[in-house]
Formats: C-alpha cells, sequence, structure tokens
C-alpha cells in the first residue's frame, strides 16, 4: 500500500453533518481516515462508503468521550497504521460536543459535569494525543508539522439566556485552542478554531425545519462549505496561519 497522510476526525455522530463531509472532502484530498465516534453502525457505513470511492478509512468506535476512551482510540490508530511504517497523522479535527440549552435554574449537576467532560476534558485529551504526533513528524512540504482544527460555536464567544453550560465549555475549547496556538506554532505545529455561527443542513436540522428552509443556502451552514474551509486551513503554509475564523451564512443576523 502507498503511504498516506492521516486525517483524524472526532465526532461523526449519525454521518450527516460536518464530520463526515470533512471525512469526505479528506479522503478525496489523498488522506487516510481515522473515524472516532460513539456510534459504530454509523461509522462503518461512512468507512466502507469512502473506501468504495477509493478512499481508505476506518472506523473507531469509543463507549464515551471520556479521556481514556480518546486515548484508547488513539491506541487502535496507531495498532491499524503504525508510525514506524510511515503513516504520519498530519491533520485532525475535534468536532464534538455536548450541547445542553437549558434555562440555568434547570440545568443538572450531571449535564455541567458531561459538558465540562466533551468540551474540555476530552478536548485536552485528544489535544494532547495529536500534538505527541505531531511533534515526531518532520517538515512537509508546508513547513508544518502537522494541523489541529477545532469545530466551534457562538457560544465560545458569546453567552445567551440558555446557553449557559454549554458556553462555559465551548468557552474552554476555544480557550484551550488559542493557548495551543501560541505554544506550539514554535513547532511548526498549526492550530485552528472555527467559529460555527448559525445552524448546520444536518438530519436533525431537516426534522425540525422545511423544504424551503432547506434549499435555502442564504440561511443555513452547508457541512460541505465547511469542510472546504478545513481543508483550506490545512493547507495555508508556515507563513500564513489561521488561528481563528468564523463561519456563517448570508442571511443569518449577526
Amino acid at each position: 500500500m502507498s503511504i498516506r497522510p492521516i486525517f483524524v476526525v472526532a465526532g461523526v455522530g449519525n454521518a450527516s453533518g460536518t464530520g463526515a463531509a470533512a471525512a469526505r472532502l479528506f479522503s478525496k484530498a489523498g488522506y487516510r481516515v481515522a473515524l472516532i465516534a460513539r456510534d459504530q453502525k454509523s461509522l462503518q457505513t461512512l468507512a466502507s462508503k469512502l473506501s468504495e470511492d477509493g478512499g481508505e478509512a476506518h472506523p473507531f468506535a469509543i463507549p464515551s468521550y471520556a479521556p481514556q476512551d480518546v486515548r484508547g482510540a488513539f491506541t487502535a490508530i496507531r495498532k491499524q497504521w503504525p508510525k514506524e511504517q510511515g503513516n504520519d497523522i498530519r491533520v485532525a479535527l475535534w468536532n464534538t460536543a455536548a450541547a445542553v440549552w437549558k434555562p440555568f435554574l434547570e440545568i443538572t449537576d450531571e449535564e455541567v459535569k458531561e459538558g465540562l467532560e466533551v468540551n474540555v476534558a476530552a478536548a485536552f485529551a485528544f489535544s494532547r494525543e495529536v500534538i505527541k504526533e505531531f511533534k515526531s513528524n518532520e517538515l512537509n512540504e508546508l513547513g508544518k508539522r502537522g494541523t489541529l482544527l477545532f469545530t466551534g460555536a457562538t457560544a465560545g464567544i458569546r453567552g445567551n439566556v440558555t446557553t449557559s453550560a454549554f458556553a462555559a465549555g465551548k468557552f474552554g475549547e476555544r480557550a484551550l485552542s488559542q493557548s495551543l496556538a501560541k505554544e506550539f506554532g514554535k513547532d511548526n505545529i498549526h492550530v485552528a478554531h472555527a467559529i460555527i455561527d448559525g445552524p448546520i443542513l444536518t438530519d436533525r436540522q431537516r426534522s425540525r425545519h422545511d423544504t424551503e428552509w432547506q434549499n435555502d443556502q442564504n440561511v443555513r451552514l452547508d457541512p460541505e462549505s465547511i469542510a472546504k474551509a478545513y481543508v483550506y486551513l490545512a493547507n495555508q503554509d508556515r507563513s500564513a496561519f489561521t488561528w481563528e475564523l468564523d463561519l456563517r451564512p448570508a442571511h443569518v443576523k449577526w
């Protein structure tokens, strides 16, 4: 088999959103794709489809986004594609989140704990494994060792009346990404954070909106368009790294 760079994406859901779209585009760009999520069936279906289309993908299902399970996924990735055989992880995307939209007094301790574990603790564990991989890479033709991407949200820069728990986690994730960008830029490791400001066209959103909304590209984000932005970030060279960009449909309110 030819050696291909590896793209790792955590957070694929039912394969209708941003994670799956990114997997498809990076696969088309020549990357092996490591798929991390909790839904084994959806992961296997997506991996099979990517392979049928000429790519190489493998599912790495985890029971939860607890830090130890995230670390276990990287152990499995390395068993599948050993580093010593020239298989470098070059791009990684943290695309998962625990979202709670409730009035503050209705939020439970368990929801706060889950939000912080997924949005902060698991993001730390994922980033640590990725950064360790990147530091062992040689510089590529772009002059960097790897690109770590985060899918953020408006709640990461602005709280609202029902986002206290969600915003706390996303603020933490954004701060993590900025800290990593500053700490590891000197190692030619690129860290970027994307603020997603608006609804994304996923199966869940389709069930909530009529056909007119689904067909109107002015009012919702397309997962494929977000994925294109991620490929763009991964292709930036060391002379011009973006840390943060925000993506929103044309007619969304600022």
